[in-house]
């Protein structure tokens, strides 16, 4: 068969973005073990793709919704799956609510106390003449 190229499919798609974002998923669809609608020919996946967009044995719309489904981060079957989720998180929010209040303030002093104690050096306060020797500053 002939040779085929990106310029045989651009007028089925917008953009050539889109079109090769549809041919690139279904080749990779062909490459995953789905059965090419033309005949293969001894050609690669790609060639094989945009063969099927040139002839049409595919609709855009599908090609499109196969994309658009492989790249969905979140698919729920049911709207139960939804709503128990919101419902777990409800719980967790209630029964993380009841801390107490003076473990709270006893934890806040113990963080006080200890940041009290720790001398903190700064980059001042190592100084070094230009002898090599160094100075010690008091702050």
């Amino acid at each position: 068969m002939a040779r085929i190229t990106v310029e045989d499919c651009i007028d089925k798609f917008p953009s050539r973005f889109e079109l090769v974002l549809v041919a690139s998923n279904r080749a990779r669809k062909l490459y995953s073990g789905e059965n090419p609608t033309v005949e293969i020919d001894n050609d690669k996946n790609t060639v094989i793709a945009l063969r099927e967009i040139a002839d049409e044995t595919l609709t855009t719309e599908q090609l499109k919704n196969d994309l658009i489904e492989e790249y969905q981060t979140n698919t729920f079957i049911e709207d139960e799956d939804i709503n128990e989720l919101e419902d777990n998180s409800d719980e967790s929010e209630a029964n993380g609510s009841e801390i107490d209040s003076d473990e709270i303030q006893q934890n806040n002093e113990d963080v006080n106390n200890t940041s009290e104690n720790i001398p903190i050096e700064t980059a001042q306060d190592n100084l070094e003449d230009s002898s090599g020797v160094k100075k010690k500053q008091d702050i």
